[in-house]
């Protein structure tokens, strides 16, 4: 076996590593609001996410194209770009799902790949127009876009029911929920699974397996990646669900629904043209929509500004890292070298992983009563029963004060 031959098996499972931390740091863009809302108990909606996350990464591969030749030029990328680009997207990934920020896997990604790019050949290695058309605009437009679809669907649905018992409503819209965050899960999948079959893409065409001629990846490369989404999703990602479910906004069941189907109506149009799009910007952008729709609704824009604070700096700082990262695997040069680099990511993933344990979140405590921070609240961790749904559902034990 080459010495190249072993660099690109590293880079695929990086790849597929990277693949995962998307999967559960994004369970949360189909399933926050369902959790929060009670419409389906933790493990169930993530055991969902992760069936549906599976089929529709099969279902398109037009993100993945654009990934693979849309973005950099891929005549200059080589195995040692692609996998310092992974490293940048990787840790920018487990570094806000330690904070519970949901901010953006897509865009870790891409910035991860263009600051290796930038640090590898500068500034002509870019396709800056296919960056700015197919990254940075639908970022901008996607969260507006959505928002304002969930807020119209929001007001809507509360007119639609006005005056009619609350408990009996709401427990239909718990049974909606399932089928819109089923929805969003699937069109999750049809998006973000081809960014990952993109950049192994990318290695197979510097490896000199594939070619840019050809208009989608092999076929093992999307089992691979539909199966390392899916999993990573399984796992659950509680710390960004908590933020998404309980941060933002109150969810009652109806904004639920309004904002799922808000989120997979925008990611599905989407993932048709090819647009790298964000779902996180997407789901973000329906929950804060469904607040501004509901009538007294409180939405707490302090954590809402955080978030687009991360959302502002995930590109040039997921850059750095991939840049940083390829300065010291391209130094040490070939297999020595990468081998450097993935030890460094290990290294950095368990010292986030041993913070997150203090305190830990999960599926046990994810629903809690939001005090104002993340951990606020958590520690109480036995969930009570009795919903109308209580089969499907669950609830924090008790709800605080002031939540």
């Amino acid at each position: 076996m080459s010495l190249d031959l072993v660099v690109l098996c590293v880079v695929v499972a990086t790849a597929l590593a990277f693949d995962f931390t998307n999967g559960f740091h994004d369970t949360g863009n189909a399933m926050a609001t369902s959790i929060a809302s009670g419409a389906l108990k933790p493990k169930t909606a993530v055991a969902l996410s992760a069936s549906l996350n599976l089929v529709g990464a099969f279902l398109s591969t037009a993100v993945a194209a654009t990934i693979a030749k849309g973005l950099v030029d891929a005549h200059l990328v080589t195995l040692e770009l692609v996998f310092a680009g992974l490293v940048g997207g990787i840790v920018w990934n487990l570094a806000t799902w330690l904070l519970g920020i949901p901010s953006s896997s897509s865009h870790a990604l891409i910035g991860g790949i263009v600051g290796a790019m930038l640090a590898a050949v500068g500034l002509h290695g870019v396709i800056w127009k296919g960056l700015v058309s197919t990254v940075i605009v639908p970022a901008v437009l996607a969260p507006l876009i959505a928002g304002f679809v969930a807020a119209v669907g929001t007001w809507l649905v509360f007119r639609l029911i006005r005056g009619l018992p609350e408990e009996r409503t709401h427990a239909s819209f718990r049974y909606g929920q399932i089928g819109s965050a089923a929805l969003v899960s699937l069109a999750h999948g049809t998006n973000d699974a081809q960014k990952t079959m993109g950049v192994i893409f990318l290695a197979l065409i510097s490896y000199g397996s594939a070619s840019t001629s050809d208009t989608m990846p092999p076929l093992w490369v999307v089992v691979a990646c539909a199966v390392a989404i899916a999993l990573g999703t399984y796992s659950g990602g509680w710390r960004v669900i908590r933020t998404l479910g309980k941060g933002l906004v109150d969810i009652s069941p109806p904004q639920g629904v309004a904002a799922e189907c808000s989120s997979a109506a925008t990611i599905l149009l989407s993932s048709s043209f090819g647009y790298s799009l964000s779902t996180t910007h997407v789901a973000t952008g329906s929950i804060l929509g469904s607040g501004l729709g509901k009538t007294g609704a409180e939405v707490r824009w302090g954590v809402a500004r955080t978030m687009a604070a991360a959302w502002l700096i995930t590109l040039p700082a997921a850059g750095l890292v991939g840049a940083l990262t390829y300065v010291i695997v391209h130094a040490i040069g070939g297999l020595a070298g990468t081998l450097v680099g993935f030890g460094l990511m290990l290294v950095a993933a368990a010292f986030i992983w041993r913070k997150a344990q203090r305190p830990p979140i999960d599926h046990t405590n994810v629903n809690n009563a939001w005090e104002g921070t993340l951990t606020a609240g958590t520690e109480d961790v036995a969930p009570q029963w009795g919903t109308p749904l209580d089969v499907l559902t669950d609830s924090p034990r008790h709800e605080r004060s002031g939540s």
